[in-house]
């Protein structure tokens, strides 16, 4: 059984919801950073009309979580649903396929790690 890494980088005010919707469907745990970033739009708020020159970094979070394969779908769809208003900064999902996971404490791999 394989293992799939979602990383999801969004505004900082999806956190809670978010949070709540992967612990409903049984996402077993995450990873949050603050980051900062900007997308094609440079940072660009979709209240200003004047195009940037320069990119200008805004406050993002950033969530990873591992999960197994089959799973990968419903909660890439869940998080869409999630992050959805259709606007500019609703956020991007990363997939990246992961080789193997330990745990350190008991020396589980793969899935039992998780």
């Amino acid at each position: 059984m394989g293992l799939t890494k979602i990383e999801v980088i969004t505004g900082m005010s999806k956190f809670t919801s978010l949070k709540h919707a992967l612990s409903k469907a049984g996402v077993g745990g995450m990873t949050f950073m603050q980051v900062l970033g900007c997308g094609v739009e440079k940072g660009t708020r979709e209240y200003e009309v004047d195009e940037q020159y320069e990119m200008e970094l805004l406050p993002k979070q950033q969530i990873n979580i591992v999960v197994e394969d089959e799973k990968v779908d419903d909660i890439v769809e869940l998080i869409k649903q999630e992050l959805y208003t259709g606007h500019i900064g609703d956020g991007k999902i990363f997939l990246y396929k992961i080789d193997n996971a330990i745990r350190v404490r008991t020396g589980d791999e793969g899935t039992d790690a998780l």
